[in-house]
């Protein structure tokens, strides 16, 4: 076992941009369907942490603010995309994020719940939020890709970051892009356990 204190702190630009990219590459499930969202269900109760994350519509004007588009939720077995202006998927995220025995992991969860709530109700528990965990570890940065390659050795490509994830048709890109970062977050959470960081 590592014991908490032994780790780098720190990773320059030039060290992650030398790593190897990973995308994820499992199952990815765009969720519509009444059946998809009792089978998101059914696999979120199954565990114990999930990789959470949000993505929202880029303003570039002064003053300009979307609401999140898109909500990811990573488990063991899948990703699962859903596209929060497309349906009401309410019920199912207020339930995972509500729950006490499902730990959600993810990086500035402080803001994407904030926002979330604008849209739906709900009482968070059981949130873990990576990049404080980080700072309390005082680590240098705090956000996915700085951490995913000092913890997990591998780079993730910033790609889709500033598309418009409110579109209807998420492009391939998108999709990966998405995944991945809620991926990298249950990942990251696990490594942090093995740690002893949490």
């Amino acid at each position: 076992m590592t014991l908490a204190g032994d780790f780098s702190r720190t990773i320059s630009r030039e060290a992650i941009n030398e790593l190897p990219i990973r995308r994820y590459e499992g199952a990815v499930r765009l969720v519509s369907t009444r059946e998809e969202m009792e089978h998101a269900a059914a696999d979120f109760a199954q565990e114990r942490v999930v990789g959470f994350d949000t993505e929202t519509r880029p303003s570039f004007r002064a003053g300009e603010s979307h609401p999140p588009a898109l909500a990811q939720v990573a488990t063991a077995r899948a990703v699962y995309l859903f596209q929060l202006r497309q349906a009401d998927f309410s019920a199912l995220l207020g339930k995972l994020i509500s729950s006490k025995t499902t730990a959600k992991a993810g990086i500035g969860l402080d803001y994407d719940l904030r926002e979330l709530r604008k849209t739906f109700a709900f009482e968070p528990a059981a949130i873990v939020d990576l990049g404080a965990v980080a700072r309390r570890h005082q680590l240098e940065k705090s956000g996915v890709r700085p951490l995913a390659a000092l913890f997990l050795g591998f780079r993730i490509p910033k790609g889709a970051k500033t598309t418009n994830w409110a579109t209807r048709q998420l492009s391939p890109q998108q999709i990966v892009y998405a995944a991945t970062d809620a991926w990298a977050c249950r990942e990251l959470y696990l490594k942090f356990e093995e740690l002893g960081l949490l």
